[in-house]
C-alpha cells in the first residue's frame, strides 16, 4: 500500500534528505527554511536519522562545513533563503569550482531591502553563474522526490545542486505526499563515491591557487591553467543536462513519478499561445490555460524545470509551434528584463524559430497572482500581437506603475 501523508514542502524536503541518508547537515534557519531545519534536527536528536548536525553561527559557515564534509567523502545538505543564500555567495562559487556534489534547498524568498519574508525567485535567481545545477519544483511531492534525484544527479556529474521551492506558497502549504520506502530510495541512489580522498598517508594540495597558464607540477606532469578549469566547467554543466533526464527517466520506472527532466509541457500539441513559468506559478499558468479554452483559445504551458543548465535543445522542440510565448516571471534582471525572458530570446537566436515573447514580472515579495489574472495577460498579449504590437515592453503584473 502507498505511504501518502499529507505535509508541507519543508517537510516533504526534509523527508526527501533523510531517505537519501545524508550524513552532515549544516543548516542556520532564516524564514520561510526555518521548520526545515528544525525537521531535520528533531530527526537527528530523536535517533530516526543518523546524521551530524552542525549548529553555525550564519549561512556562510553553514556552506563551509558542507564544502569541508564533502570534500573528506561525506554526503552533506544544507538550505537558506533570501538574503542566507546571498551570504554564501562566495562559497557557492568554490563548492561549484571544486566539484562537490553538494545538495541545497533553496526556499525562494525576496530579498532586502527593504525586508520582505515573503516569496519570489530572486534570490536563486540571482545565484545563477555560480556553477551550481538549479531545479525549481511545483509542488510538495516535486520537493521530496527531487532531493532524491539531486542527490544522484550531484553525485554522477559532481556539480552542487541547488533545489528551489517557493517560500510559503509550497513550504508551508499542506499537501498530500507519497514516500518512497527507504529500500526503494537506497537502490535508486548508491553511496556516494567521492573524488577528492583526504589521507594522511598521501597529502595532496586541493584548490591551490592556479597561474593564467598551463605548467608542470613538482613531478613533471603538464597541469592545467585557470582558463582550462572554468572550460571544464562549463563543459561538464553543459553535459549534465543527459544525466538529469537520465535520472529523471530512471525514478519514473522506480517510483511511477514523471516530473518531466529539463522541463514539462501541459496541453502543448496544438497550443497557439504557450505561457511558461518556473515553479508554483508555472502550476498557477495550468488553471489559467484551463480557463483560455474554455473560451476557444489554443493555449498551453511549458514549465522550465531546470534553469541551469539551460535547457536551450528542450526549450526549442517544446516552443517551435508556438505563435507567442508569454513568459511569468518572479524575478527582475534590473535594467534589462525578466530573466527566463531573455534566457529564451537567447536560446531562439540563430535558429529559424523567431516567435514574439512578451514578459511579464509578477508576484514579486509575494503579492498575489491568481489563475484568472494570468489568463486575462495572456489575452492582452493576444490583443497586443493583433494590433501589431508584436515586441510587447515588459509588463508588471499587478503593480502601481503611475
Amino acid at each position: 500500500m502507498n505511504n501518502v501523508r499529507i505535509m508541507t514542502g519543508n517537510e516533504a524536503a526534509a523527508t526527501g534528505v533523510k531517505l537519501s541518508d545524508a550524513q552532515v547537515i549544516a543548516t542556520y534557519p532564516i524564514t520561510p527554511q526555518s521548520s526545515l531545519a528544525e525537521i531535520l534536527s528533531q530527526y537527528v536528536e530523536s535517533g530516526k536519522f543518523k546524521a551530524e548536525y552542525v549548529r553555525v553561527e550564519g549561512e556562510h559557515t553553514a556552506m563551509s562545513v558542507c564544502i569541508s564534509a564533502s570534500t573528506v567523502g561525506a554526503r552533506v545538505f544544507t538550505a537558506t533563503s533570501s538574503n542566507g543564500l546571498l551570504y554564501m555567495h562566495e562559497q557557492l562559487h568554490w563548492a561549484a569550482g571544486a566539484r562537490l556534489p553538494i545538495v541545497m534547498c533553496c526556499v525562494n524568498r525576496g530579498v532586502g531591502a527593504p525586508w520582505t519574508i515573503f516569496n519570489d525567485q530572486q534570490d536563486s535567481f540571482a545565484q545563477r553563474d555560480t556553477g551550481w545545477i538549479q531545479i525549481y519544483c511545483r509542488d510538495n511531492q516535486e520537493i521530496l522526490d527531487t532531493v532524491i534525484q539531486a542527490y544522484r544527479i550531484a553525485e554522477e556529474v559532481y556539480f552542487p545542486v541547488m533545489v528551489c521551492y517557493d517560500g510559503f506558497v509550497l513550504s508551508h502549504t499542506m499537501m498530500p505526499v507519497e514516500i518512497p520506502d527507504s529500500r526503494g530510495a537506497k537502490e535508486f541512489l548508491p553511496p556516494y563515491k567521492p573524488h577528492t580522498i583526504v589521507s594522511a598517508d598521501d597529502p595532496k594540495y586541493i584548490n591551490p591557487v592556479l597561474l593564467p597558464v598551463r605548467r608542470p607540477n613538482s613531478e613533471g606532469v603538464l597541469c592545467d591553467g585557470y582558463m582550462e578549469m572554468r572550460y571544464k566547467l562549463q563543459a561538464a554543466m553543459e553535459k549534465s543536462r543527459d544525466v538529469i533526464v537520465a535520472t529523471n527517466s530512471a525514478f519514473s520506472d522506480a517510483f511511477g513519478r514523471n516530473h518531466g527532466g529539463m522541463l514539462w509541457e501541459y496541453m502543448t500539441d496544438d497550443a497557439e499561445l504557450i505561457m511558461t513559468a518556473m515553479g508554483s506559478m508555472a502550476t498557477e499558468a495550468t488553471m489559467a490555460a484551463d480557463m483560455l479554452r474554455a473560451e476557444g483559445l489554443k493555449v498551453g504551458v511549458v514549465g522550465i524545470r531546470v534553469f541551469r543548465p539551460f535547457p536551450k535543445q528542450d526549450v526549442l522542440e517544446a516552443f517551435k509551434k508556438a505563435s507567442v510565448i508569454v513568459a511569468f516571471e518572479k524575478s527582475i534582471s534590473y535594467g534589462f528584463e525578466g530573466g527566463l525572458a531573455s534566457e529564451l530570446k537567447a536560446a531562439f537566436y540563430g535558429t529559424d524559430i523567431n516567435i514574439p515573447i512578451h514578459d511579464y514580472i509578477a508576484g514579486l515579495g509575494g503579492r498575489d497572482v491568481k489563475a484568472r489574472e494570468l489568463a486575462e495577460a495572456a489575452k492582452s498579449s493576444i490583443a497586443s500581437i493583433e494590433s501589431g504590437d508584436i515586441n510587447k515592453k515588459t509588463t508588471w503584473l499587478n503593480c502601481y506603475t503611475g
